[in-house]
């Protein structure tokens, strides 16, 4: 069976939803390929346990642009978030623990249980974020100058180029020094007490497999304060019905613009014809046989995936084939959600009746030294003897996820190596490694082992394995230097086009990179119109100017 569409997209993530839609808004007849049988990739809800439901790989809420929000009119099909009452929990030890959010001056005085000094930066240290992150937030937005794209590419740089040059010298330096240096040298410029450190430097490795003293962690840390929830800037929150209430919403815009969406469909190939000055995707092939004939083919998919399992090696220059070899992937991420009998019972901040801790990002991560002795483990051995651990309790604000009085936790943890060395596989060390994560909370939380009822694990081959993220990369390739803006994912490529004429990358593996914010799909979405010369399309459905 073969079927004729205007553009298809690969993959049916947040991403690839967003670029659909926006092109079906702009009059294109779109259909969307989903692997799987349920849409939205990694940001989807699911029963892992009877009774309780809980978001399977994606888990909190904050880089959602409110554009894309508002375009696809997500709230209008039912999506709401919950804010946190305060962002994060940190047990610092039997007997004292960190909370950072709530506002400023509620910040300042758990400060002050460590340090003066760093109470008194705090308002300074935030001002130098805001003003950043503003320009950073607008940059998302846009697509990056690429090389190979003449005037066009250099009127782009010029812009983009002069939003940066418009911040004062001081802004500039901490700029420079956010991108360069490792997240313990930056903090280190700004606080002196070890639990502030920790609570910010958290960040900095979220999704990196990377110490805080790796040079650039500094820049993760950064990108993780872009977002917002319910117009309240670096907010974090929790969307009812967990993260695929997202995707939800976001397939009803989608097949309200008019999208196709296929589930039970992964893509075994994109069809690749030779044409005056190289290849030209006309489609792609479905594994159960069927085509889609299109002229713009967009890939929601990990650029390593896209070029090195479903792009003939034949219809790649030599020297792209080369480049893509290179591109790096592994985030050192291990994921489990848990049902539980009973709230945690912190040994710091004792209680199990439903609190603002409980209702926060719990981090089990007391200091910048034990985040470097938990990537350095993972090196030596393949995973920490101390593991990362941020713990959610989404059902302390949203009761629907399970039974009454009872809870489901999602437990986001690093570092666990990408391939494990002396010849282990994750299939064997999955279940050790689980156990090895309950006993860390366990540790802060002595009750917590004991009220887990059921569990679902995800190493990083299981995310690998079932979303495609390589090597369990939530993020689609480390967010390096060397990956980042005009190199992501390489240089010359960062504009969303592939080397192949009409077809198109819109996943986080390209500019601005990880997260749930529909920046990728949004950006890819306006490149496409502007090749096809859809100019009033453009002004319309994409930047809304």
């Amino acid at each position: 069976m073969t079927q004729t569409r205007d553009a298809v997209i690969i993959g049916g993530g947040h991403n690839g939803l967003v670029c659909a839609f926006y092109l079906a808004r702009a009059g294109m007849k779109v259909t969307v390929c989903e692997a799987r049988g349920v849409v939205g990739g990694a940001a989807v809800t699911e029963e892992f346990h009877p009774g309780f439901r809980n978001s399977v790989a994606s888990y909190t809420v904050s880089l959602l642009n409110p554009r894309v929000i508002a375009d696809m009119d997500l709230h209008g099909f039912g999506l709401t978030f919950l804010e946190r009452p305060i962002s994060n929990f940190l047990p610092i030890s039997d007997d004292k623990y960190l909370k950072l959010g709530g506002g400023l001056e509620r910040t300042q005085a758990e400060f002050r249980k460590f340090s003066r000094r760093d109470a008194e930066i705090l308002p300074a240290y935030y001002a130098m974020l805001d003003e950043i992150g503003d320009v950073l937030r607008d940059l998302a937005q846009e697509t990056p100058p690429n090389l190979g794209d003449g005037l066009p590419g250099v009127l782009r740089a010029l812009r983009q180029g002069g939003r940066l040059a418009m911040l004062s010298r001081e802004r500039k330096r901490d700029l420079l020094d956010l991108f360069t240096k490792s997240a313990r040298d930056f903090l280190n410029g700004w606080f002196e007490s070890e639990p502030v450190k920790a609570a910010f430097g958290f960040d900095a490795v979220v999704g990196n497999y990377a110490s805080p003293d790796t040079p650039g962690s500094a820049y993760v840390l950064l990108h993780h304060t872009f977002g917002e929830v319910n117009g309240k800037k670096g907010a974090w929150g929790h969307a009812v019905g967990g993260m695929g209430a997202i995707t939800q919403a976001m397939a009803k815009a989608c097949e309200k613009a008019g999208v196709e969406i296929l589930l039970n469909a992964p893509v075994e190939g994109v069809h690749v014809e030779n044409a005056p000055g190289g290849g030209k995707a006309v489609g792609v092939q479905l594994v159960d046989g069927r085509q889609i004939m299109a002229p713009i083919v967009s890939a929601n998919v990990n650029p390593a995936l896209l070029y090195k399992k479903l792009v003939p090696p034949s219809g790649l220059p030599a020297d792209f084939r080369k480049a893509i070899d290179g591109y790096k992937n592994g985030s050192g991420t291990f994921r489990m959600n848990v049902a539980l009998s009973e709230l945690p019972d912190f040994t710091s901040l004792p209680g199990k009746a439903v609190a603002e801790h409980h209702q926060s990002g719990v981090v089990i991560a007391p200091s910048l030294d034990y985040m470097d002795a938990a990537y350095r483990d993972a090196k030596a051995g393949g995973m920490s003897r101390a593991p990362i651990v941020e713990m959610l309790i989404p059902s302390t604000l949203d009761t629907s996820l399970a039974p009454p009085g009872q809870h489901v936790a999602s437990l986001f943890c690093q570092q666990f190596a990408p391939t494990l060395p002396d010849g282990r596989g994750w299939d064997d060390e999955r279940e050790a490694a689980a156990d090895l994560i309950i006993d860390t909370v366990d540790k802060w939380a002595p009750n917590f082992k004991a009220s887990v009822l059921g569990r679902v694990i995800l190493s990083p081959l299981d995310l690998e394995r079932k979303f495609g993220l390589i090597g369990g990369d939530i993020m689609h390739g480390h967010m390096s230097l060397d990956q980042l803006w005009a190199t992501r994912p390489l240089l010359g490529h960062a504009s969303h086009r592939a080397p192949i004429k009409g077809l198109y990358m819109c996943g986080a593996g390209t500019h601005p990179g990880g997260g749930v914010s529909g920046n990728p799909g949004r950006n890819a979405a306006r490149e496409i119109l502007r090749d096809k010369d859809f100019a009033t399309a453009v002004k319309l459905s994409v930047t809304g100017r």
